[in-house]
């Protein structure tokens, strides 16, 4: 599928993986669309609109729908980079988890990422199909916790792990109306999350990856989405992008 000339909609595009991501399909010739909770501090970019936006929120979901799909493009292309990732055990020193932490990560990386995939996939059920019936594609962001989860992790994990479980029935379920639907679960990247350690612990986070050693980058995240956006047979399948890391317990 090509890029050019169509609307995308990236959520967390103020950041990290989602800006990268934005950056990319702007550049391709894409009118993106970049959700996130806050924008007043996003680096303006050619071809980008910035829009705030809560992704576990139908009312703020639905309108970014709406703005995308009558921007004059056909909205294809949506990626969800929106997410969130604190780290508190089972049952540490403090006593249980917490259980609205595990609802909020639930709901933001889970629950979100699903709001915006139907919403999303209805308005491209509604555009004019492409070669072979093709409407659109939605890539969903997992992470290697969905497989690896380390201490710490088990809202993380849980929610990724259910991103994982969602690919393959939903590109069944959206099938009918020509929408694609594929996960990326990178591995440890150089995010805006990463940049308050220190260089010691970035260098050792670096050394346990068997090849490349070194982090991820934003970017390459990125060119990785927009490939798959432009391999139409790519459908329902998780890509792990992590250079063969298998996560310790910790």
């Amino acid at each position: 599928m090509k890029i050019e000339g169509t609307a995308a909609i990236v959520t967390g595009g103020a950041s990290g993986l989602g800006n990268a991501t934005a950056r990319a399909l702007a550049a391709k010739g894409a009118s993106v669309f970049a959700l996130d909770i806050r924008v007043d501090d996003a680096e303006p970019v050619e071809g980008v609109t910035y829009l705030a936006a809560d992704v576990t929120s139908e009312e703020d979901v639905q309108a970014a729908v709406d703005t995308a799909a009558g921007s004059g493009s056909p909205l294809r292309v949506v990626v969800n980079c929106a997410g969130i990732g604190p780290s508190t055990r089972t049952v540490g020193k403090t006593g249980p988890h917490p259980l609205d932490l595990y609802r909020k990560v639930i709901d933001v990386n889970l629950v979100g990422t699903f709001n915006v995939l139907r919403l999303a996939a209805a308005a491209m059920g509604r555009s004019e199909p492409l070669e072979h019936g093709q409407r659109g594609i939605v890539i969903n962001t997992a992470s290697i916790a969905a497989y690896d989860g380390q201490i710490g992790q088990v809202a993380y994990a849980s929610s990724k792990a259910a991103v994982v479980g969602m690919t393959l029935p939903a590109a069944r379920d959206l099938s009918s109306v020509g929408v694609r639907v594929m996960t990326i679960a990178p591995g440890i990247v150089d995010t805006p999350m990463l940049a308050t350690v220190s260089e010691e612990f970035r260098a050792g986070l670096a050394a346990g990856v068997p090849f490349p050693k070194r982090l991820a980058l934003p970017e390459e995240y990125a060119q990785l989405a927009v490939s798959i956006v432009e391999h139409d047979y790519l459908n329902g399948e998780v890509i792990r992008m992590d250079g063969a890391l298998r996560m310790a317990p910790r």
